[in-house]
């Protein structure tokens, strides 16, 4: 599936070394070929809820998914 430059995308997988988990809600920034991977990637970028950027991070297609009306915001408070 391509998505659009600035759409919301919902991530659909943990990236723990960036503190992200399936379900966090991000603006894709850009589209390109993710080294051996045989599908786009998306550069995405994710905010915190007072608007800072939290992380920017390349993942493929299949990492992401568009937002659906069963979708509802939640908020996780990070642990240390």
């Amino acid at each position: 599936m391509a998505f659009e430059l600035y759409s919301d995308v919902i991530l659909t997988r943990d990236i723990s070394e960036h503190g992200l988990s399936a379900g966090d809600v991000g603006t894709v920034v850009e589209r390109h070929v993710v080294p051996g991977a045989s599908e786009e990637g998306y550069s995405v970028e994710f905010f915190d809820m007072t608007g800072s950027t939290v992380a920017v991070v390349t993942v493929p297609a299949n990492a992401l998914r568009l937002p659906t009306q069963a979708d509802r915001p939640t908020v996780r408070a990070l642990t240390a």
